[in-house]
């Protein structure tokens, strides 16, 4: 027997209302992602793909009875309260492509936020501290975000999704707000996590990028096609 996903969607419709008009988005989307595998998400401007990955995310839902999303086997999309803010915190951790660092926090203040929600903050500084090490900025934990270059907010951003150590990670477009030599560092860093074992689910409209992955799937017309 194949093992089970560890992160799927099925049937995904997503329709926003602009105005007096209804813009659907996603049409009956589908998404799978194995264990340890590293999954691209390709597709032009405007096609779907942040949306996808809100959804997978649990930052959004979709249209009421109109899809769901299991993380590993078990439904989460209709989770509420404790139990959503807890999958969003400790299950996945996100990465976007304009850092959302608070600009009045410290580099470690920053990272540590995710364990400081989950009322681990003083247990997981030791892990959150070796993580900034390892992304080369230890000479800059009590530097503010304005302090830093792209590259340098984007690892801080990258080491507050791993805080609390998620089971996948999910990067909506990380290179995008950066040049191609500094996008070309976080993309081998992000080969080494995935090296070391972490899932990956990734957004990019840029097949160069998408190209470092397991997998390649292409939002067409609201839907998700393996390539």
């Amino acid at each position: 027997m194949s093992e089970a996903p560890l992160l799927q969607a099925r049937d995904l419709h997503k329709t926003y209302r602009m105005g007096r008009l209804d813009v659907p988005v996603l049409r009956g989307a589908d998404f799978t992602m194995r264990k340890g595998e590293w999954v691209a998400i390709l597709g032009s401007s405007g096609s779907g793909k942040s949306t996808l990955m809100h959804l997978l995310g649990l930052l959004d839902e979709p249209d009421r009875g109109r899809g769901g999303v299991w993380f590993e086997g078990q439904p989460v999309a209709g989770l509420r309260g404790g139990a959503r803010n807890h999958y969003r915190n400790r299950s996945v951790g996100f990465v976007f492509q304009f850092y959302h660092l608070l600009p009045e926090l410290t580099v470690l203040e920053n990272a540590m936020l995710p364990c400081r929600v989950a009322g681990a903050g003083r247990a997981a500084a030791g892990h959150v501290r070796s993580l900034l090490t390892a992304f080369g900025l230890d000479h800059r934990l009590h530097h503010r975000p304005r302090e830093l270059s792209g590259g340098e907010r984007q690892r801080v951003a990258i080491a507050r999704a791993l805080a609390n150590e998620p089971r996948v990670l999910l990067a909506d477009e990380p290179t995008g707000n950066l040049d191609a030599r500094t996008g070309g560092e976080i993309l081998d860093m992000i080969t080494g996590l995935h090296r070391q074992g972490l899932s990956i689910a990734m957004v990019t409209h840029d097949p160069a990028v998408a190209a470092r992955a397991d997998r390649v799937v292409q939002l067409v017309d609201g839907r998700v096609a393996d390539r």
